[in-house]
């Protein structure tokens, strides 16, 4: 069904199913006719690819990238929607729809089941309330994926595509370029959707790297050091790692001084390589 941008078109699909949306899943449905094709373009939605969708609305994405894609499943947790579904993307047969939890969805045994001989790529309009959540739950898993491309809130995306060493960067912007090579790919005013949200939107794609930076021994504790050195950011690293994982400040400053830092430095003065660095010497001063 190729007039799904059309307002009146939706409006009648959703009445004559009764769905009325949610505020508590975030419900905002994409509706700008340009937008979905520059997505799926965007997102290597192509011949040899398959794609898992996240979140489908009524199946303006979905529409788009079947119509690309050799395969897509799409991965919906609104049941009320699985009935509207079937009737806008009845002329796909390559559209798989799963009603489910995407948090609680075996994505890897998804992708051994589905998508056998094809390479693999993430869509999604999530809801901003999720999308940290789940963008690190995908990286994470260590999915065979090449990319994920998504939907976020404008200012969530400055974040997570801003460069290392930036003022803009934060915990989560070193977490993406561990694994992926993040970037900005336009943005998307907020009357693009039904209803529309009181922000701004951008559309981000993550390319994962084949191989994570080398020197971190303890993936686990890195997260952690990452994630204290961001709790409180107008502190320096000194003082804020020092109080998240309560550490002696002595202690942390001497690994600091031995990495040839400021004792100054603040978190996002720091290179992938200089906290890799921290992260691995301070676990061997505890």
């Amino acid at each position: 069904m190729d007039n799904l941008s059309n307002i009146r078109v939706i409006k009648d699909i959703l009445e004559r199913h009764d769905f009325k949306f949610s505020k508590q899943l975030g419900q905002n449905f994409l509706v700008n006719p340009s937008v979905c094709p520059k997505i799926a373009e965007m997102g290597n939605a192509k011949k040899g690819f398959g794609i898992i969708e996240i979140g489908t609305g009524i199946g303006v994405l979905t529409n788009e990238l079947a119509k690309r894609a050799d395969k897509v499943v799409a991965i919906e947790i609104d049941k009320r929607l699985i009935p509207v579904l079937d009737e806008t993307l009845s002329e796909h047969r390559n559209v798989k729809i799963i009603n489910a939890d995407v948090m609680k969805t075996d994505l890897k045994k998804l992708i051994k089941d589905e998508f056998q001989g094809l390479e693999v790529a993430v869509c999604a309009n999530l809801p901003y309330y999720i999308t940290s959540p789940v963008i690190m739950t995908l990286l994470e898993n260590r999915l065979p994926i090449k990319s994920i491309t998504v939907m976020v809130q404008k200012e969530a995306g400055v974040r997570l595509c801003s460069p290392m060493q930036s003022r803009e960067m934060g915990a989560v912007t070193v977490a993406v370029n561990y694994f992926s090579v993040p970037q900005m790919l336009f943005n998307v005013s907020r009357g693009s959707f039904m209803p529309p949200p009181n922000v701004d939107s951008c559309v981000v794609r993550f390319d994962i790297r084949e191989k994570t930076p080398e020197g971190v021994t303890d993936e686990k504790f890195f997260f952690k050091t990452v994630r204290a050195a961001f709790e409180q950011r107008r502190k320096t690293l000194s003082n804020s790692v020092s109080c998240a994982m309560g550490i002696e400040k002595s202690k942390v400053n001497s690994v600091i001084d031995s990495l040839g830092l400021s004792l100054s430095v603040r978190p996002e003065q720091l290179s992938m390589e200089d906290f890799v660095a921290f992260a691995r010497k301070l676990k061997s001063v505890l």
